[in-house]
């Protein structure tokens, strides 16, 4: 049976394109839902954000001159508990991309069984273009602009693409001033000094690389031996390569926005992030060659983590892809028809919803930590993120088999069951 994509929300915006990020959530979904046997009422109600806000976003620049920004917040589902998501700030955001990404969010949050529903924000802005006044000014205004929206029980933002941790202590303070005490679980991802987890910053790597880790044994590679090219070099890849060097995988390639290296013996990783640390790029990493950076992607590796943006495993190259598994450290950087071209070559996906949920996992324990006012050990959580990140790649890897899916598809379903059942249980209001 092949699923029909919904026609998504017309009536809020009416130029959507069938393609892109938006196209790629919404065909994961229907095939779920095909697989589930749902009826059409149960899949428009799983497709259509539950709320969205679009906000223009004024900024007085440094020399005294406005600009005006455009934001979005979209909060797709609270079934499972408040939304949950990133901020990012981007130059390319737009509507259907936060869309696609509160999707997956939420889809992310179920499997990983965290209390959840998803949600995403973005800013249509370059950061790399304004002062670090700037962007605080930014922050504020976005997240005053947003208010009647978040809060610990609402909706909790954290960091993504172009935020950090200082952007969290703005979003934190600007909440908290307006509430009129101190509110630490309206954001995670914030400073440890503000109530933030030890943990926190390198979750997602760790998340990545523990089931990496997990596909090479499944697939029967030693880790000792095997190669890795990692795409993306920023908070997610740069991590993820230092911790598959530190398990003993050789890491033979990394990218980032300006260029790529490669030594066929290994990088050495820790001398990359001090090359990286001082002049903002690997471009000019001595312990490496040039390597073009779309070239990255068909190397002949074990595993390819790509780790920066969407889309970048398409029709175009799919077919010229070497790795024998690919774990996804962004989100959606594989379009439906890679998918399916990978499939067929035997390549070992692991879907995003899965190898990247490190980093909800530790917001979810340090929004814990922040409402209870007590904080674990780095130890503890990093004990509690490796458990829940193998208890979920064992329970997908277990949903695939039986029902003869493929990792994406066995994860997707999952996820959507649970939330599905959670919604039929709660009942329709009124």
């Amino acid at each position: 049976m092949t699923p029909n994509v919904l026609p998504f929300p017309e009536v809020v915006d009416g130029s959507l394109s069938p393609g892109g990020p938006l196209g790629d959530a919404q065909a994961q979904l229907a095939a779920a839902v095909a697989t589930l046997g749902y009826e059409p009422g149960l899949h428009e109600m799983l497709a259509r954000p539950r709320r969205e806000m679009t906000v223009s976003v004024p900024l007085r620049r440094d020399d005294g001159s406005v600009e005006i920004l455009t934001g979005h917040r979209v909060q797709h589902n609270f079934s499972r508990g408040p939304a949950k998501g990133g901020l990012r700030f981007a130059p390319n955001v737009d509507l259907d991309e936060v869309r696609a990404l509160a999707m997956w969010m939420t889809w992310k949050c179920a499997l990983l069984d965290v209390p959840y529903g998803g949600a995403k924000g973005g800013v249509r802005i370059d950061p790399r273009n304004y002062s670090q006044a700037e962007l605080e000014r930014v922050t504020r205004r976005y997240t005053s602009e947003i208010l009647p929206i978040i809060g610990p029980e609402r909706d909790i933002p954290a960091p993504d693409i172009g935020t950090d941790e200082a952007t969290m202590a703005w979003m934190m303070d600007t909440y908290s001033v307006s509430s009129g005490y101190t509110v630490p679980g309206v954001v995670t991802g914030k400073p440890v000094s503000l109530g933030g987890s030890l943990g926190r910053a390198s979750a997602t790597s760790a998340g990545v690389v523990h089931v990496a880790l997990a596909a090479l044994a499944h697939r029967g590679v030693p880790v000792a031996g095997a190669t890795a090219a990692v795409q993306g070099f920023g908070k997610v890849g740069a991590g993820a390569a230092q911790f598959l060097a530190e398990a003993g995988v050789t890491v033979v390639a990394v990218s980032d926005q300006y260029g790529a290296v490669h030594a066929a013996g290994g990088l050495d990783v820790p001398a990359l992030q001090a090359h990286v640390a001082d002049t903002g790029s690997v471009v000019g990493f001595g312990g490496g060659e040039v390597l073009d950076p779309p070239a990255l992607l068909e190397l002949d590796v074990d595993l390819l983590v790509p780790a920066a943006v969407e889309g970048v495993l398409h029709g175009g190259n799919a077919a010229r892809v070497r790795a024998r598994i690919v774990v996804e450290g962004a989100n959606g950087p594989t379009t439906g028809e890679a998918d399916r071209i990978l499939d067929e070559a035997g390549v070992l996906v692991v879907p995003d919803i899965l190898a990247n949920a490190g980093g909800v996992i530790v917001s979810y324990f340090e929004w814990v930590q922040s409402n209870q006012a007590y904080w674990w050990s780095r130890q503890e959580v990093d004990d509690r993120l490796e458990r829940r990140m193998l208890q979920a790649w064992d329970g997908v890897l277990a949903t695939a088999g039986a029902r003869g899916l493929t990792l994406r598809e066995a994860a997707t379903v999952t996820a959507v069951e649970r939330v599905a059942d959670a919604h039929l249980t709660r009942g329709l209001y009124p």
